[in-house]
């Protein structure tokens, strides 16, 4: 059988959810202005809106706010790629 090319191979670890951290309603309700800076944490229980796991834990600024989600500018490599993700999958970032 051929090996898998998935969107979410090699993420066991990655995407496995801490019993610790409670993601409630506060996680969707926060709003979010344009120039604020967030990181990515994939919420292994929501499928939809996830971006890719090479943007786990990455910071970004936030470019567009949308009605469900953002469109976030990650410095990727010397590059800056847009990731558009849900609320459920980006939380404030903090020093």
């Amino acid at each position: 059988m051929p090996r898998s090319k998935g969107y979410r191979r090699k993420t066991r670890s990655l995407l496995t959810k801490d019993r610790k951290v409670d993601s409630g309603l506060s996680s969707i309700i926060r709003e979010y202005k344009v120039n604020d800076r967030v990181v990515i944490k994939i919420n292994p229980s929501v499928v939809k809106g996830m971006p890719h796991r090479r943007y786990q834990g990455k910071v970004g600024v936030v470019e567009k706010v949308f009605r469900r989600a953002l469109l976030v500018n990650i410095k990727d490599g010397g590059k800056t790629k847009k990731v558009i993700a849900r609320m459920e999958h980006v939380k404030p970032f903090k020093l």
